[in-house]
Order: C-alpha cells, then structure tokens, then sequence
C-alpha cells in the first residue's frame, strides 16, 4: 500500500515537535518512532497508533477505529484507524495523545 502524503502532514502536524521523535519508512508507509519505539505508522487510508491495552476498550469505541490485525494476529495495544476517524481533528489528537502517552512510558531504546 502507498503512502499517503496528506496523512503524513496530518500526523506531522499533530505531532508537533515532540522531542526524541524520528520518522522513518516502514510497513510500505511511514512511521514515527518516539525514542526509538514505534509510536504510530501511516500509509494509504490506515493510520496504525500504539496506544496500550488499557486505551484499546475506549479507543475501539470509536467509528472507524479497530484493534489492529497483521498477517492474521491480533496486535494487542495497537489500533488502526480509518480516514472516517483520523479525519477528524480532535479524535485524531485523542489517538495520537494516547499513542503518545503510552509510548513514552516505555523504556528508551538506543539509537
């Protein structure tokens, strides 16, 4: 799958300038990485977030928002989101601050 330039600006912009972010090419998308953990990843019309088992319930409540599936297996902590719930502003803030939160609780990796 492509990536999707419009996306990217998206997650950019709501991202901001988080410190120890990097971005890099992953999945056939692009990925951020927040101090060298994959924070969340985009590519045509999917937006995948790490947002911990404990954000799933609420995050799966949400139209347009799945756990995410890869190569059959359930991807516990990980949610995919469609553009119905990325294009939305403040859901797409809500999921990336999710994402944000519970990958910076997780230990540094070294770059």
């Amino acid at each position: 799958m492509p990536r999707d330039p419009g996306l990217e600006e998206l997650v950019k912009s709501s991202l901001g300038n988080t410190r120890g972010l990097s971005e890099k090419a992953m999945f056939g998308g692009w990925a951020w990485l927040l101090h060298g953990n994959l924070l969340c990843g985009a590519r045509r019309g999917s937006l995948l977030l790490r947002v911990g088992k404990d954000n799933e319930v609420w995050a799966n409540e949400i139209p347009g928002v799945a756990t995410a599936i890869m190569r059959g297996r359930r991807m516990s902590g990980w949610v995919r989101a469609t553009p119905e719930a990325y294009g939305n502003d403040a859901l797409r803030r809500k999921l990336i601050d999710a994402a944000l939160q519970f990958t910076g609780s997780l230990p540094k990796k070294q770059q």
